[in-house]
């Protein structure tokens, strides 16, 4: 099979497949169940077959030529595969631990349809090289996303979805007209066309209004903490997966990649990222709510990732893809624990949780390392990305900006401190067992996977940097 079809079939099968999982879920709950990890898992294998052709140097492109400019592209570089084979492998490992999560509640068949519809458009909008289809493709997962935040259907529930779709679409509309203001100025939708293209000002501000609510940065982060409605599953999708690395991706893309930044987006960016991070960590220091601290870290961790695109250096822009996987691992392993507690005890305050350490030791192993590797512990992942961001800002000069980040990722340490001592340690007042075998088995692996990860950094590590060097053109 050519590069070429390979990558249509990362974009479109789990897109067409997902309309046949509620046919399947008519007939047998296991084989939509199946084939829904199939969906899920496949743009992860078709990313890996894709990744000696653009470690080489080669771009592969997909076109269809349209009327008024929108013409369809799909175009796979190292930056877009690096990014779909991580949120594909997340998403498939999220799945598996929706087996056993998902199958007592109703609306299973709409669950397991947005879950595939939700990964495809990922996948579509990572690849697309067309800036009118990269905002359908993003317009699609809000959709979807609203769908899966309120899926328990309470009033509460879906009013909190509500918000979270309102506050993402009214940013992608903004976008929108950042996108229009790049056509006026260039005449053309295609990032090849307008790539090293001088762009004005207004248009940075009006992408970046839709990236940053898209992302949960201030001054827009408040949806992501009440999405915590959502099954554990599905946060685990929002919050480290997909949802929320659409903004940084885009950034990324658009701002590292394509076009030039004046200097005073340098500047702006990572000071409005520092302010993120230090007044979520400090939301996430005194909430109560497990999953709302989570979420809360979510938000702070994103803006490290932002600090490392935005101060545009080689050693921050890897330090930034890095951290996009280390904290997909770590942060899905979180989520995932949280949801095995709040499934077996039914409750999510962490003042009537305690010393679960007994009854769950291998849910606490796990989000013991997924905690190390978030707060950047050595020699786990989250150690080197947030080393190499921090790196990288410093080297550009943003000594006080690094200041504002040192402090956050102290927050950091004392906020998951706590929650572990809350959850796991003290007093035992829950004496509810541990979760499906299945459940575990995933939050272990993402567990052990943040640590190794910071073990063999090296491998993720020569990926980042050949991309960044496609990226920068160096």
């Amino acid at each position: 099979m050519n590069k070429e079809n390979l990558l249509l079939l990362t974009v479109f099968v789990p897109i067409a497949g997902s309309f046949i999982l509620p046919l399947a879920g008519r007939f047998s709950k296991r084989l939509r169940d199946l084939l829904a990890f199939i969906l899920i898992a496949a743009p992860f294998i078709f990313s890996l077959k894709l990744i000696p052709d653009v470690l080489a140097g080669k771009i592969i492109i997909v076109s269809k030529t349209f009327p008024l400019g929108f013409n369809f592209i799909l175009s796979a570089d190292c930056l877009a595969v690096f990014m779909a084979a991580v949120s594909s492998f997340i998403s498939a490992i999220i799945v598996l631990y929706s087996f056993d999560y998902i199958s007592h509640y109703e609306n299973q068949n709409e669950y397991y349809l947005m879950v595939a519809l939700f990964l495809g458009s990922m996948m579509g909008l990572v690849f697309s090289a067309n800036l009118i289809f990269l905002y359908l493709f993003w317009e699609i997962t809000a959709i979807t996303s609203w769908r899966l935040i309120g899926f328990f259907r309470e009033k509460e529930f879906v009013i909190k979805a509500d918000k979270a779709f309102l506050v993402t679409v009214f940013g992608a509309l903004v976008m929108l007209l950042g996108f229009i203001s790049i056509y006026q100025q260039t005449g053309s939708f295609d990032l090849a066309v307008i790539k090293n293209t001088p762009i004005s000002g207004l248009a940075v501000l009006l992408i970046l209004f839709g990236i940053l609510s898209k992302s949960a940065t201030l001054p827009f982060q408040t949806w992501l903490p009440d999405a915590g409605v959502a099954p554990s599953p599905v946060t685990a999708l929002l919050h480290a997966a997909v949802l929320v690395k659409i903004g940084v991706y885009v950034y990324a893309r658009l701002f590292v990649a394509t076009f030039t930044l004046a200097q005073f987006w340098h500047t702006a960016v990572p000071l409005i990222a520092g302010i993120s991070a230090l007044i979520s960590a400090g939301a996430a220091l005194v909430e109560t709510d497990i999953k709302r601290i989570i979420a809360y870290s979510t938000v702070s961790q994103i803006a490290f990732i932002f600090l490392g695109f935005a101060v545009g250096n080689q050693i921050g822009v890897a330090g930034a893809l890095l951290y996009i996987l280390m904290h997909g691992l770590a942060k899905g392993g979180l989520f995932l624990c949280a949801g095995i507690i709040e499934q077996k005890t039914k409750i999510r305050d962490i003042r009537q949780l305690g010393g679960l350490i007994q009854t769950m030791p291998l849910t606490a192993i796990a989000f013991l390392l997924c905690s190390f590797s978030i707060m950047g512990i050595p020699p786990f992942g989250g150690f080197w990305s947030k080393y190499m961001v921090m790196s990288g800002a410093v080297t550009s000069g943003h000594m006080k900006i690094t200041v504002i980040f040192l402090c956050g990722a102290f927050l950091t340490v004392l906020y998951l401190l706590r929650l572990f001592n809350s959850v796991f340690l003290g007093e035992l007042k829950n004496v509810e067992r541990e979760g499906s075998e299945l459940m575990v088995l995933c939050v272990l692996i993402l567990g052990a996977l943040s640590l190794l990860g910071g073990i063999f950094i090296n491998y993720p590590a020569q990926f980042a940097q050949i991309a960044v060097k496609q990226m920068l053109g160096s």
